[in-house]
């Protein structure tokens, strides 16, 4: 693909598959403005995230249990006014789709109102329901195992998962769940770059990594840490500093493009045994 298509061509949930066939990774930054969306569209990222991180590095919450519909629906909104050519995917908050029912309608509302191409959900098991049902409607999933922040509660805290055999065998299992559900995209975090890459030879869909290694077919980072601004959270392991180095916030983006592309971010100390 020449940088003249990656600029121009929309990205599309076939071509994120297209993508994964053959062997061209994805690149993913998360955003909540229209300001740096347009700034991202013009470096060629191929997808922007509305994540409900919103509630950490906008907000200053602890976690991102207090987003709303509605602030992702706004932010989403503001995004999308600056998008030409990125897919925009919007996280569905904490208990928005708990119910196959509460699904549809947050996703009305993410898509509808807040021009969001893919909505994303994180676990599997009881989730598996809302996957089917949206993907029966023509609501392109994209599911997030591994370390899943809305659940950091149960979990007690930010940590790696997967590394038990039986956690790693769970693992295993969700992610063909939820892609025979009906995901379009999958999302792990937090996960050892072995059981990470074996995940993603196993599935059809994209997978897209945060710490979990190279061996995805693509890979996220929050903005505001490939910025550097690190704020009142500790920066996380896999947390490359893109800004450093260049002159310019979209050179920082491009920076980070051409690392993923390249498969030279994430680099070995980026990851997890």
């Amino acid at each position: 693909m020449s940088t003249t298509e990656a600029r121009t061509a929309p990205v599309s949930v076939p071509r994120l598959r297209k993508m994964k066939s053959e062997g061209q990774r994805i690149t993913m930054l998360t955003c909540y403005d229209a300001t740096f969306a347009l700034a991202m569209d013009r470096a060629g990222v191929d997808t922007v995230l509305v994540g409900d991180s919103l509630g950490m590095v906008v907000q200053g919450r602890d976690s991102t249990l207090p987003v709303t519909v509605d602030h992702i629906v706004y932010h989403s909104a503001a995004v999308a006014r600056g998008l030409t050519h990125a897919l925009l995917v919007a996280d569905m908050p904490f208990l928005s789709y708990a119910t196959p029912e509460r699904a549809l309608d947050t996703a009305h509302r993410l898509m509808g109102e807040g021009g969001a191409a893919m909505v994303k959900l994180e676990g599997a098991g009881p989730m598996l329901e809302s996957i089917r049902v949206l993907a029966e409607r023509d609501v392109p999933v994209c599911a997030h195992l591994g370390l899943t922040p809305q659940s950091v509660m149960k979990l007690g805290g930010f940590r790696v998962q997967g590394r038990e055999e039986a956690a790693a065998g769970r693992l295993r299992a969700d992610a063909l769940a939820v892609q025979e559900a009906g995901a379009a995209m999958l999302v792990l975090e937090c996960v050892p770059r072995a059981l990470a890459a074996e995940v993603t030879r196993s599935l059809d869909i994209p997978v897209i990594g945060i710490g979990a290694g190279v061996g995805c077919d693509g890979q996220v980072l929050v903005m505001h840490d490939l910025l550097g601004l690190r704020g009142q959270h500790r920066t996380p392991r896999f947390v490359k500093d893109f800004l450093a180095g260049t002159d310019s916030i979209e050179g920082a983006f491009s920076a980070y493009l051409q690392a993923v592309r390249e498969g030279r971010f994430p680099a070995e100390e980026h990851g997890f045994d």
